[in-house]
């Protein structure tokens, strides 16, 4: 079974950390949440502590199918200095595996490491996503090939459902999004 990886650092964006790991459960998809401190309890922007379910130390990271990063200030800053969680997202989008990131994110950690050159992407407004070569597009949530990015907050169920829509199909998705009451009338309810 591959595993799904959500990394977390003192100031990340709650929503949308907390939920793309509830809609992914939801699903039956396997995600842990990650620390990149040595602590596993994780102070979010908001003043909300989250304990991780390990440590970047301490999990062992492999079989991977999603990584992925939430967005928030200083989180999205504080993911990008950990020299550990840039090498296992470079080497993993190298490789072709799926990465995703909300908010901030795409910018401040996908964009320097060059996991979206010639990608449509989406961010946070404000947050340049040239020194990575994306193609900035306005719309919540941006899907292009293994990697997907969201624009914030309000984007978070969107961009959960997309990841789960991706793995498992759009079925599932609208299974999950209907089971949480997400009332859309469109046929691509993450969108």
């Amino acid at each position: 079974m591959n595993h799904s990886f959500l990394f977390l650092a003192e100031g990340f964006e709650e929503i949308e950390a907390l939920t793309v790991v509830d809609v992914m459960r939801r699903a039956g998809m396997d995600i842990k949440t990650v620390s990149i401190t040595t602590e596993k309890k994780v102070l979010g922007a908001h003043g909300i502590a989250v304990d991780a379910d390990f440590t970047i130390d301490a999990a062992k990271i492999e079989d991977i199918e999603w990584l992925i990063v939430p967005g928030g200030m200083p989180g999205s800053t504080n993911l990008a200095t950990c020299e550990q969680l840039n090498s296992l997202l470079k080497s993993h989008a190298e490789a072709g595996g799926k990465v995703a990131a909300i908010c901030a994110a795409p910018a401040v950690v996908l964009a320097p490491l060059g996991i979206l050159n010639g990608k449509e992407a989406t961010c946070y407004p404000g947050f340049d996503l040239k020194p990575g070569g994306a193609k900035l597009k306005d719309a919540p949530v941006v899907v292009s090939d293994n990697v997907i990015t969201a624009n914030g907050p309000a984007s978070a169920m969107a961009f959960a459902l997309a990841i789960v829509a991706n793995s498992m199909g759009e079925h599932i998705a609208k299974q999950v999004g209907e089971g949480m009451l997400l009332y859309q009338k469109c046929t691509n309810i993450y969108l």
